[in-house]
């Protein structure tokens, strides 16, 4: 699964979380049913949003749905899945999508793919995945040549491209294809008129994922000696930066000129979610729900900076940081006081004030075997948890983890004339695009 815009789930109200997950199902089933169980592997979160703008203009998103039977990524569930012209339309753009990214890979000599026999195969699904999109967008009036072209340009314009060479020279191609998949969503809504701003809006938004994939590819790329944007052009992550921001910015503005049906959906994927995009990618996104293993967690807060949301703060009648406890063992000997007064026998509270227990530490679990780790881990993967729980047992270490989507909520943004009602699960209630 791959795609910048990865909304969390605990920025989602129950109802957008629901549509979401149709709109992602949507897709997996719409290419399994066009072109086999294979090219369910193109499935991305980028490419429902074609499926997204296309319902949300329409406003038919009751009619064009129909219940999915049972999946294994849904915990073996049926559910409420989108279909119909905007699915089939995302399916048709993420396989000539994946098709570019994979010749993308072969270009520039990234893993296996240097090797020539793994290339050449590599060649042949991509090819067969052209012809495929090509089909299904032909039922719907779609020329995915456009799409093709950009592909084929690309490789050119890289081998072409040198230091002082402007970032969006490189990304005019991506931005070519996104801004025509957008656009069509216009035309199959039954809204002409949207047309234009939502072909700026693909091309901003073709624009801020060339450039997040670059971003977030950088050391990697370094490492294997294969071309990124910013080493060839010698472009600093500042201006990067700022390109990205300035079409994040730009996707919002374009939005407003859009006629929607419903617009809920889309202002969270395509405004909050692409701001949250660009701070993970460049490393500056904060999170609520930080706990264990998550960047910066147990470090104090700046000097002049509250407590982050999910901190306690000090209280009275506690222990001090790490209790009676060092590394899991009670100290020996009678306690050092403390505000609240000296720890009972047993680590406890004596029952005054601060209610403290402490009590005998709990035994860590005793790790799995390799085979019943990997029977865990395959479980835990068939039924999303380690994406979409908020917390789940380590398949082997058994130790509490933090699900991959468990990044949580910081404040919304929104900046409209009554963005005080937004909060950070259900930021739609502002009149922001």
């Amino acid at each position: 699964m791959f795609g910048i815009v990865r909304p969390c789930t605990h920025r989602l109200t129950q109802g957008l979380k629901a549509e979401w997950m149709a709109h992602l199902c949507g897709l997996c089933l719409a290419l399994r049913a066009d072109h086999g169980q294979f090219a369910r592997v193109v499935t991305n979160y980028d490419g429902l949003i074609v499926s997204v703008l296309t319902d949300a203009q329409a406003g038919t998103a009751d009619a064009a749905r129909r219940t999915a039977g049972p999946c294994p990524l849904r915990g073996m569930r049926t559910a409420s899945v989108a279909k119909g012209e905007g699915a089939r339309l995302a399916a048709s753009v993420s396989l000539v999508l994946a098709s570019a990214k994979i010749r993308d890979h072969v270009a520039d000599g990234n893993g296996l793919l240097r090797r020539r026999p793994v290339a050449a195969a590599a060649r042949k699904v991509a090819a067969g995945w052209d012809r495929a999109g090509a089909r299904t967008g032909a039922t719907l009036g779609f020329d995915t040549a456009v799409l093709v072209d950009a592909v084929d340009r690309q490789v050119g314009i890289e081998e072409l491209a040198g230091p002082g060479t402007p970032l969006t020279v490189i990304t005019e191609p991506t931005e070519t294809a996104t801004a025509a998949a957008f656009a069509h969503t216009a035309v199959l809504a039954g809204r002409p008129g949207n047309a234009a701003p939502l072909a700026e809006a693909g091309r901003l938004f073709g624009r801020l994922a060339h450039l997040l994939d670059a971003v977030e590819d950088r050391t990697a790329d370094a490492a294997e000696g294969a071309w990124n944007p910013l080493t060839a052009t010698g472009a600093t992550l500042a201006e990067a930066r700022r390109l990205c921001d300035d079409a994040v910015h730009g996707i919002r503005l374009a939005l407003r000129d859009v006629e929607f049906a419903d617009s809920a959906l889309v202002h969270v994927l395509l405004v909050h979610e692409l701001r949250r995009s660009v701070d993970r990618a460049f490393g500056t996104a904060t999170c609520a729900h930080q706990g264990p293993g998550a960047p910066g967690y147990g470090q104090p807060p700046q000097y002049g900076q509250p407590p982050q949301y999910g901190q306690q703060p000090p209280q009275y009648g506690r222990p001090p940081a790490g209790g009676p406890y060092v590394q899991g063992q009670q100290l020996n000997g009678p306690q050092a006081p403390y505000a609240g007064g000296p720890v009972p026998p047993g680590g406890g509270s004596g029952g005054h004030g601060g209610g403290w227990s402490g009590g005998e530490p709990q035994q860590p679990k005793k790790r799995r075997g390799l085979i019943a780790g990997c029977a865990v881990a395959t479980g835990l993967f068939c039924t999303c948890q380690v994406c979409c729980a908020d917390h789940y047992e380590g398949p082997w270490s058994r130790k509490k983890r933090e699900g991959w989507c468990s990044d949580c909520c910081d404040n919304c943004d929104c900046g409209g004339a009554d963005s005080s009602c937004c909060d950070c699960c259900d930021c739609c209630c502002c009149d922001c695009g």
